[in-house]
């Protein structure tokens, strides 16, 4: 069964660009993995930044949070962020149409 995951991210005040650019470099190697079906940062407005994640399966998203890629994400938005990230890891429950009632 698929998992979604979003993980928020506080940004040190002034930096929020440099966190963005910091995702964004991330991306390719995590669509890249293996289960990867969606991780998409987003701009609350509440001034946090959103992944949106889907994976397809909880082993895809456990080699994901141990792999490279996390590690080297890890590192570059260290000193760019107020706290550390709000990681929620959700199991879907589908709902309305196939297209609308789930990630």
């Amino acid at each position: 069964m698929s998992v979604v995951v979003t993980a928020l991210f506080h940004p040190v005040e002034g930096r929020t660009a440099e966190l963005i650019d910091a995702l964004r470099a991330s991306i390719p190697a995590v669509h890249a993995e293996q289960g990867c079906r969606l991780y998409a940062i987003h701009d609350a407005e509440d001034g946090t930044i959103t992944m949106i994640e889907k994976w397809d399966s909880r082993e895809d998203l456990a080699a994901h949070a141990a792999g490279p890629a996390v590690k080297a994400l890890e590192a570059a938005v260290a000193k760019l962020i107020a706290m550390p990230t709000t990681v929620t890891i959700m199991t879907p429950l589908p709902a309305g149409t196939p297209e609308q009632g789930q990630l």
